[in-house]
C-alpha cells in the first residue's frame, strides 16, 4: 500500500528501460527501499536497469514485455502481479521514429500506431483488471504535449500520444470508483536517449524533472499535469488558434 506521505511499497515499471520511468523509481527509492518490477524486453540496457536500481535499494524482479505482442500482455501483466499487490505502475514504453519516415513507410508507421496506442490499450486494460481485484493503486501515464494538438512536424507520433491521452484519462475516471487513480503527465520534450540528437526545444525537461512532477502527481491525486506546468498555458493558447495560422506556426 502506498503510505501516509505517498511513498508505495512495490513500483511496476511497463517500460522498464525508460528513462524518465528510472527517474521515477529513482525518486521513490531515495524515500525508502521498494519492490521494482522491471517490465521490458531481454537486453543489455535491461541488465543495467535492473543493476542500478538494485544500488538505489530496490529488491528488483524481472518480466519479458514486448510492447508489440499484444497477444503476450494479459500473462505479462499477472506475471508482474504474481509477487503481491502493486502501488503504483509507470505505462512509459513508446516509438518516437523519424517523423518524415515513418509516415511514408507503412510497416513503420503500423509499428509505431502498435506500439504507441494499441498496446497501450492492451497493458491498460490487462492492468485495470488486477488494479480492480486489489482495490487501490495508482497508475502513471506518460503522454506527450505532442498529443494537445496534433502538427503536421510530427503528426504521427502525435495522433498516437492523442489516443494514449484519451485512454488514460478515461481509464482513470473508470477506477476511479475502485480506489486507483491515473494520473497522465504530458512533458515537451524531454533529454533522454529517445531524444539524442535532436536540437533544444523549448522548456526542454530533464528525466529527473518529469519524474518529480510524476511523483507529486501521484502523491496530491491529480489526474492531469504538464511538465513543466507552463505546458498548460502555452497549449491552452495552441488549442485556438486558426487552422491557417496553425499551420504557418514553426513548430
Amino acid at each position: 500500500m502506498i503510505d501516509a506521505v505517498g511513498n508505495p511499497q512495490s513500483l511496476l515499471l511497463l517500460g522498464g528501460t525508460s528513462d524518465i520511468a528510472l527517474a521515477i523509481a529513482g525518486k521513490y527509492l531515495a524515500e525508502r527501499p521498494i519492490r521494482v518490477v522491471l517490465a521490458a524486453r531481454p537486453s543489455e540496457r535491461r541488465k543495467a536497469a535492473a543493476e542500478k536500481l538494485r544500488t538505489q535499494g530496490a529488491e528488483v524482479s524481472e518480466v519479458d514485455f514486448d510492447a508489440a505482442d499484444i497477444g503476450s500482455h494479459p500473462k505479462m501483466i499477472e506475471q508482474a502481479f504474481s509477487g503481491g499487490d502493486i502501488d503504483v505502475t509507470v505505462v512509459a514504453f513508446g516509438l518516437l521514429g523519424d517523423a518524415e519516415e515513418v509516415w511514408q513507410d507503412h510497416a513503420k508507421a503500423v509499428e509505431l500506431a502498435t506500439v504507441n496506442y494499441t498496446a497501450a490499450v492492451s497493458v491498460g486494460v490487462a492492468l485495470a483488471n488486477r488494479l480492480k481485484t486489489q482495490a487501490h493503486g495508482a497508475v502513471i501515464a506518460l503522454s506527450s504535449v505532442a498529443g494537445e494538438r496534433v502538427r503536421r512536424s510530427n503528426f504521427l507520433y502525435g495522433s498516437t500520444k492523442a489516443g494514449f491521452d484519451g485512454f488514460y484519462l478515461g481509464l482513470g475516471e473508470a477506477l476511479k470508483p475502485h480506489g486507483v487513480t491515473v494520473s497522465v503527465v504530458r512533458p515537451g520534450q524531454v533529454r533522454t536517449k529517445m531524444t539524442e540528437g535532436m536540437g533544444k526545444a523549448p522548456l526542454e525537461q530533464t528525466a529527473e524533472q518529469v519524474a518529480d512532477i510524476a511523483v507529486d502527481a501521484v502523491r496530491k491525486g491529480k489526474d492531469l499535469v504538464w511538465a513543466p506546468a507552463q505546458f498548460r498555458v502555452v497549449m491552452s493558447i495552441l488549442r485556438h488558434v486558426p487552422r491557417p495560422i496553425f499551420r504557418k506556426l514553426p513548430i
